[in-house]
């Protein structure tokens, strides 16, 4: 047995009021070569004060005893943060009795007439509980692992959205105000020439320099859309619109009312949905029509992106870079929403984003604060 060739000295503790019981449960731990530390206690008391005051690596326990089963001792150790595994040794216990016990958390259970079988049972024992306990830590880091990186994601979308802002602000201050500029200059210069070839060759490069002026624009809403200070419902038509000019797509919006109030982080992150989902149809879909509805009724606010596309299978979503959609689901979770999709291949896609709203009492009381 690999714990009698280990070198650690076990702690157990035995709840047993009978000596001659625990002598013959001893003889058997040392029968097998298990080092241990067998200690015996008789009281309830007394249990828990060695509980609340020692360290044990497991615990064995009669099931009957005077004044108290082992069920009251179990109650005492189970809210124990890190508690030992607990084993009864009883032979006053039934079949149903012990399945009772260890669906209250009981390790294991052995009749005192198979005393024999003691150690290999707390071999046993501890190896199920240190696995168990391997498990829980692996859980517990993992989630801490995932709180990271969603807090890290967190950091990164806000980070892009200042730096696109940022951005948006130079294209519109520097370059947009310069080009603008040259083409008063090329204008002028157009006008007051009186050579035909001068003339053409100016409002040639007017129009060019007024393509690039609206390429600018364009770029400057796409970065930090302005139309968003109009409000959610008024963003989400104009993109609709943008998006059936450029690809003759039928798009229609419903909306639960003509504005929806909401947070700026909430707004934005339902923006950015409707954006990439309009992207992914106009780039995968090849789509009859598109529709878009928005609603903040029972104090959720929803988003649906809907076309009846291609659609798209599973292993199109799990694919390891499938950045977009994970984006997606990221920015949702940033402010407490949820995103989900659904899509079969030939029946389209719908992407919905969930988003609980702050209650109006809540926002009051936030504002007078």
């Amino acid at each position: 047995m690999g714990l009698a060739a280990s070198d650690q000295t076990l702690e157990i503790l035995h709840l047993e009021d009978s000596p001659a019981d625990h002598e013959l449960a001893a003889r058997a731990l040392r029968r097998s070569g298990l080092q241990c530390h067998f200690q015996r206690v008789d009281t309830l008391a007394e249990f828990q004060k060695l509980i609340d005051s020692g360290h044990f690596d497991i615990i064995l326990a009669d099931y009957r005893l005077p004044g108290f089963t082992a069920l009251d001792a179990w109650a005492h150790v189970a809210q124990k943060p890190h508690h030992p595994p607990f084993v009864l040794l009883s032979g006053a216990i039934g079949e149903a009795a012990a399945v009772d016990a260890m669906r209250l958390g009981v390790a294991d259970y052995l009749l005192k007439d198979d005393i024999q079988r003691l150690p290999h049972v707390i071999a046993r024992t501890l190896e199920v509980h240190e696995a168990r306990n391997a498990r829980e830590k692996a859980i517990a880091e993992l989630a801490i692992s995932q709180r990271h990186l969603a807090e890290l994601a967190e950091h990164l979308q806000t980070s892009i959205e200042q730096e696109r802002a940022a951005i948006a602000r130079e294209i519109h201050d520097d370059i947009g105000g310069a080009l603008t500029a040259v083409r008063f200059d090329v204008a002028w210069i157009g006008r007051h020439s009186t050579d035909p070839v001068m003339q053409e060759h100016a409002t040639s490069a007017a129009d060019m320099l007024q393509h690039a002026i609206g390429a600018s624009q364009r770029i400057m809403m796409n970065l930090r859309p302005p139309i968003l200070e109009q409000g959610l419902v008024a963003a989400v038509q104009w993109l609709a619109a943008g998006f059936e000019r450029r690809t003759g797509i039928p798009t229609k919006l419903q909306s639960s009312s003509d504005t929806i109030d909401t947070p700026p982080e909430v707004q934005l992150v339902a923006y950015r949905t409707a954006q990439e989902a309009l992207t992914n149809i106009s780039k995968h879909a090849q789509p009859g029509k598109v529709d878009i509805e928005l609603s903040d009724k029972e104090g959720v606010l929803t988003l649906e992106v809907a076309d009846n596309g291609r659609g798209m299978d599973a292993t199109v979503r799990d694919k390891p870079k499938a950045f977009g959609l994970k984006g997606l689901q990221e920015r949702a979770r940033t402010v407490g929403g949820w995103l989900d999709i659904s899509s079969r291949p030939g029946q389209g896609t719908s992407v919905i984003l969930s988003v609980p709203l702050p209650s109006p009492d809540t926002s009051a009381s936030g504002d007078a604060q």
